[in-house]
């Protein structure tokens, strides 16, 4: 059966083009039915309607406030009857309102090797800091920023001459790999949380 796959995104969508296109291979277990933004004018919205996939924008001018929005993005997504909500580029803090409907059904992929640099820029907090390696990590959503439990993670070495550009660009690229292959294993029923551990089945579920 295939899975019915939610994106959130805020901007260009490069994430989410990674996604639809491990979606259109005809092996792949899981499609995206909705891409869902906070912003009119997104060019994630524009890659979906490309894709042929349900593009929504919610305005959240029109909500007294972040519990209120999150509750009609939930109305949302599971009138779609959407089994994974992925956030790919998503700029708004999710409340508990929706980490409660999609306990252990939303990811999210961030340009650092968590826990290091949670937050906003961590490509620059990463030269800042000096490290010798970078990377992407995904991860199930919870109720802290970027603190879930780790599903995958992708190195990136860091180059003497690297600028927080060439940085990005790198982890980018391997944001596009595993971000897919998650959502694979999710699918394929192949992820078992076990306290702030991911455990990997080497089958798929039957």
């Amino acid at each position: 059966m295939t899975l019915a796959v939610g994106v959130l995104a805020s901007g260009r969508g490069s994430n989410l083009q990674a996604i639809l296109d491990a979606c259109a291979r005809p092996e792949f277990p899981a499609r995206v039915v909705v891409v869902i933004s906070d912003r009119e004018r997104a060019l994630a919205l524009e890659r979906a309607r490309a894709a042929g996939v349900e593009a929504l924008w919610i305005n959240p001018k029109d909500f007294t406030d972040r519990e209120a929005f999150d509750l009609a993005l939930v109305r949302e997504l599971q009138a779609r009857q959407v089994g994974l909500v992925c956030q790919a580029g998503y700029m708004r803090i999710l409340s508990p309102v929706y980490i409660r409907a999609f306990a252990g059904r939303s990811l999210n992929i961030h340009p650092s090797l968590l826990p290091a640099f949670p937050g906003l820029h961590a490509q620059r907090q990463a030269l800042e800091h000096g490290v010798k390696v970078a990377g992407a990590t995904v991860h199930f959503a919870d109720e802290a920023v970027d603190s879930g439990p780790i599903v995958m993670q992708a190195a990136v070495p860091v180059a003497p001459d690297d600028t927080e550009e060439t940085l990005s660009a790198r982890i980018l690229a391997e944001e596009h790999r595993i971000y897919p292959e998650a959502i694979r294993l999710f699918a394929e029923g192949r992820l078992r949380i076990v306290g702030r551990q991911v455990i990997v089945n080497a089958e798929a579920r039957r």
